[in-house]
Formats: structure tokens, sequence, C-alpha cells
């Protein structure tokens, strides 16, 4: 056997671990699931900001984009700005954006907190806190931000997972899907 000078061996190594990391950095793709109904909403009436509290009966004839979000996570700061675009853009049709706080620590529970941090980055839609990870669960949900597109009968479509800009692939995508469900009767 030949051996290869210890330089040549280190460089051998960082290849592949270089090329893990990098597919561990892209942005996920989307992806459609298994449609099933979106579960019931967890939050008590005062577990609701602006607005709520709302239950899938309301919602009917609309399709919802429910965005899982924590106040600490900068992912989900990044993709507010695509979001708020979003609203806007699709403001007047049949479309709802449900914010799902789910905090990752304890100091995010505070609803007042919350509520500062809405105003901050211009969240008007409603948002059910989710101090208990009962909705988290009850989506079966590992990620922070995560948007799920649940179509105008209740069951969720699509499922999205990291940050989010305007005109990213994973908005294109989105957006896509958000057109062709709002099209559907």
């Amino acid at each position: 056997m030949f051996p290869f000078p210890a330089w040549l061996r280190r460089s051998l190594l960082i290849l592949p671990l270089a090329g893990l990391i990098f597919l561990g950095l892209q942005a996920p793709v989307s992806t459609s699931v298994q449609a099933a109904p979106a579960p019931e909403f967890t939050g008590s009436d005062t577990d609701w900001l602006n607005g709520g509290p709302l239950d899938w009966q309301q919602l009917r004839g609309k399709v919802v984009l429910l965005d899982v979000w924590t106040f600490e996570c900068w992912n989900c700061y990044r993709s507010f700005p695509w979001l708020n675009d979003l609203e806007a853009r699709y403001a007047g049709k049949d479309f709802q954006v449900i914010g799902i706080h789910s905090p990752e620590f304890d100091r995010e529970k505070d609803p007042t907190a919350v509520a500062a941090k809405m105003r901050e980055f211009k969240l008007d839609h409603p948002v059910m806190l989710d101090n208990d990870f009962a909705y988290w669960k009850a989506l079966g949900n590992r990620y922070w931000p995560a948007f799920y597109l649940v179509d105008k009968q209740g069951a969720i479509r699509y499922r999205h997972v990291g940050e989010t800009h305007s005109g990213s692939r994973q908005a294109r995508a989105l957006e896509a899907q958000l057109d062709a469900l709002l099209a559907e009767d």
C-alpha cells in the first residue's frame, strides 16, 4: 500500500464532509403530503393574538397557510418579509395566514413578548400560542419555520420547511401550490 502524505489524507476526509455540510445547508424543497384533515386548533380563547379563536369550520372555503414559528428563531424572522408580501399580494382572495407560535424556550411563552415581536415584524394575521406544543405534535412538526398549506376543505396538502424569501425556489413552489389550491372548487 502506498503511504499518502498527511495533508492528502486530511483532504480526502474533508471533501466528503464538506459535501455533506453543503447538502445540509441547501434549502429544503416542498413536499406533498398525504391529504389529511388539519388538526383542530388546540388553543383556548385566551391563546390567540390578532383574532381568534378560530376553527376549521370558520375557515372552510379558504386556503390556509399555517406558519409554525417561534420568536427567537432567525430563520423565522428572515421569512417574515416574504410572508407579509404574500399576504399583501393575496389580499382579497380566499386565503388566510394563521401563525402557530410554538416556543423553543420558556422565555418565549410570554404572550406580551410574542405580541411585541408580532408588532415589530408587522404580523397582522391571527396567531395561536402553542406553549404546550399540542398543535406542533398534532401536526407531527419538527422544524421552525414550517409552512403547511391547507386546502379549502381543511386538508393539509403541502409542507414547506425552512427560511423562505421572496422569489426563492421554495417561495415559487409554495406560491404555485397556493395558486393551484385557490383554483380548486
